[in-house]
């Protein structure tokens, strides 16, 4: 693969276990990624704005 074809990767929270980071792909979509120790949860853009609300509904 050619460098033009990679995404841009960027750490958004990381600590010993888990991280969150997301990747802006050549085609212009940005998907986010949630690492839990062995599971990653790959989002889209739109699944990702959701799961924030989700969670800063919560009290």
């Amino acid at each position: 693969m050619t460098e033009q074809n990679e995404p841009k990767t960027t750490t958004l929270a990381e600590t010993k276990s888990y991280m969150l980071w997301k990747a802006e792909e050549p085609d212009g979509e940005t998907t986010y990624h949630m690492e839990l120790n062995n599971v990653t949860l790959h989002f889209f853009e739109e699944e990702w704005k959701e799961l924030l609300q989700l969670l800063s509904d919560q009290k």
